[in-house]
């Protein structure tokens, strides 16, 4: 299905009847790595999932967002229907960063009843002697290749040079979505995370190396009511790695009759 806001067409899927449940996907994902959780979630929920803009089969964003950005276009998606509601959120990776952050919105126009945060983003990594010194190279390089006469004389060599030293999910993604990227990853939203008032769920696979075991536990301390479930034999998409698993903690902490 489509749906336009603020002028963007996006594509979502919703299945079911009862207490709304949103899913938001990860950086580079869409809704098709979550079906599996829809068809579960739809026994007991109205669960909506949803491509946001620039992932997926929906529009980019007109100009480069920040997560902030982000927050309030879900909560555009969902306010003309769901205002005065109570809804579930479920968000993967960067789908939890942007519910981290909604969260922290005291204008919302529906009450936040519970959260998951599957191997969420949010935290920054420390930095050391070997990455400061690998984004003080980039920096030059960027700059060097910026020039006027470098741009004349090699025209292709910065978005080279930018692909050769960005991550797999920078080299992957559009010009303008590149620019997202560097505004979302460089955000720090570790000081929010006690603004998460609700009950909240923590699902974590053991061997993520994207967002580490130790973000997972660094929520559960600072977030006032959370729990942290970690899934053994799985990385940063343990919702498909311990499927079995994964949607057995769900049921549970949702209350689904399997």
């Amino acid at each position: 299905m489509y749906k336009e806001i603020n002028g963007i067409n996006i594509n979502y899927e919703q299945k079911g009847s009862g207490e709304l449940l949103v899913v938001l996907h990860g950086w580079g994902s869409n809704i098709t790595l979550h079906a599996n959780m829809i068809e579960l979630f739809s026994k007991k929920y109205t669960a909506i999932a949803m491509d946001m803009p620039g992932f997926g089969q929906s529009d980019e964003p007109p100009s480069a967002w920040c997560v902030d950005d982000y927050v309030q276009f879900v909560i555009d998606f969902l306010a003309k229907e769901h205002s005065g509601k109570k809804i579930i959120f479920l968000g993967h990776s960067f789908g939890g960063r942007v519910i981290i952050k909604l969260c922290s919105r005291t204008d919302l126009p529906f009450e936040v009843s519970k959260v998951i945060l599957v191997d969420s983003a949010g935290i920054l990594p420390p930095r050391n002697k070997k990455k400061s010194f690998r984004t003080y190279y980039y920096k030059i390089g960027k700059w060097f290749l910026s020039t006027k006469l470098m741009q004349k004389i090699a025209p292709d060599a910065l978005e080279n040079f930018r692909k050769k030293m960005g991550s797999a999910d920078y080299a992957a993604a559009s010009p303008l979505m590149r620019q997202v990227l560097v505004k979302v990853v460089n955000e720090d939203l570790e000081p929010l995370l006690p603004n998460i008032k609700c009950p909240t769920l923590l699902v974590w696979g053991v061997n993520d190396t994207a967002t580490p075991l130790s973000d997972g536990q660094k929520m559960e301390q600072l977030i006032p009511d959370a729990g942290l479930v970690k899934l053994e034999n799985a990385g940063h998409y343990s919702f498909l790695e311990q499927q079995f698993t994964f949607n057995r903690v769900m049921c549970y902490f949702l209350k689904i009759d399997e």
